[in-house]
């Protein structure tokens, strides 16, 4: 697994991303409250859903686990947002991690972007991560995702095991970044099978409630699954769960999860037997190289892109649904990597 090597590789790029954000935060651990002024580990700041969101913030969370683990780290300090902050609410969360002494403070999601780079210029040796942005600033460091790649690869595996020629993609938060994911997923369905349908809905056109309504999701994929669509992707944080959910209760219809894998979270665990597969981004190995960077001395800063070409991003295999399709799924990876087929990030 890649570590340090990484920040060598760093590139810059200009990013327009929008996802969600954070509200007033709350510790959901008491530890490292003190430690006699020496360096404590990382401090996490999540998005909206919290660490158990069976998304992105429970995988940032698994990379600062393994990360702190292996290092013999303090234990890191998670903090969770509520929806309909504002951009002060999340400075104040970010001060107040960094005042403590956490290294590196890490924000997860893109609303994080301008909090950070104003609290980074206030504590110049702290080093500063975001998921989904790409701010500037000599401590900061941007973790983006090739999610487009690899929802080209969810629409393959749903173009090739749809019964009813008909398959749906529900979106959180109707924002550049989301748009991604469905740009990916539509594009890898039709270039695969011209003839299936895909029809494609949002949760919420500007609210990142998007990324915490999985009531909103379960009527969204409750409405698809009446007009016969048998395979939906949900691209929603911790809304997919609804998602999941109601496509569980159809007979032959197959939910795909997104960020983390959802066949292995332990709060889905009764829908398994639905979950074809999830569009993974590697957000726990963006975290995990950044803590031990910080921890080896470095001071990593700029922009980075995890792509499928480096295992930033992949298609889960739990469950072994889509072993009969591998072999399909493994030529479409090849043929991104080496540049053959150029996924489109916008729809």
């Amino acid at each position: 697994m890649r570590r340090v090597s990484r920040f060598a590789a760093t590139v810059a790029i200009a990013a327009t991303l929008a996802l969600t954000a954070s509200a007033c935060g709350e510790s959901s651990t008491d530890s490292n409250d003190s430690n006699d002024g020496e360096a404590k580990g990382p401090g996490i700041a999540f998005d909206v859903g919290g660490r158990d969101d069976h998304s992105f913030n429970e995988a940032a969370a698994a990379g600062a686990d393994r990360a702190t683990e292996a290092l013999g780290l303090d234990e890191a300090e998670f903090q969770t947002a509520r929806s309909g902050e504002t951009n002060a609410d999340r400075v104040q969360r970010l001060s107040s991690l960094a005042s403590e002494g956490y290294n590196p403070v890490i924000g997860v999601g893109y609303l994080y972007d301008a909090a950070i780079t104003e609290v980074a210029a206030d504590f110049p040796d702290t080093t500063f991560g975001v998921v989904d942005a790409a701010p500037e600033g000599d401590n900061i460091y941007g973790m983006v995702f090739a999610e487009h790649e690899v929802s080209y690869l969810a629409g393959v595996a749903a173009a090739l095991k749809t019964e009813s020629g008909s398959v749906g993609f529900i979106g959180g938060v109707d924002n550049p970044l989301i748009q991604k994911f469905e740009a990916g997923f539509v594009q890898g369905v039709t270039e695969t099978n011209p003839d299936v349908e895909v029809e494609v809905d949002y949760l919420y056109a500007d609210d990142d409630r998007g990324f915490a309504d999985p009531a909103r999701a379960s009527q969204k994929a409750d409405a698809m699954l009446g007009r016969g669509i048998d395979v939906i992707y949900t691209a929603a944080g911790a809304s997919g769960t609804g998602s999941i959910e109601q496509v569980a209760g159809v007979e032959g219809a197959w939910a795909i999860g997104v960020d983390s894998d959802a066949y292995l979270q332990p709060g889905l665990a009764e829908y398994q037997d639905s979950i074809l597969t999830s569009g993974v981004k590697r957000v726990d190995v963006a975290v995990e190289d950044l803590i031990t960077a910080v921890h080896n001395g470095e001071n990593p800063s700029g922009v980075h892109v995890y792509s499928l070409a480096e295992d930033g991003v992949a298609l889960a295999t739990s469950g072994g649904f889509i072993d009969d399709i591998q072999e399909e799924l493994d030529a479409a990876t090849q043929r991104i990597i080496d540049g053959e087929i150029t996924v489109s990030d916008t729809p």
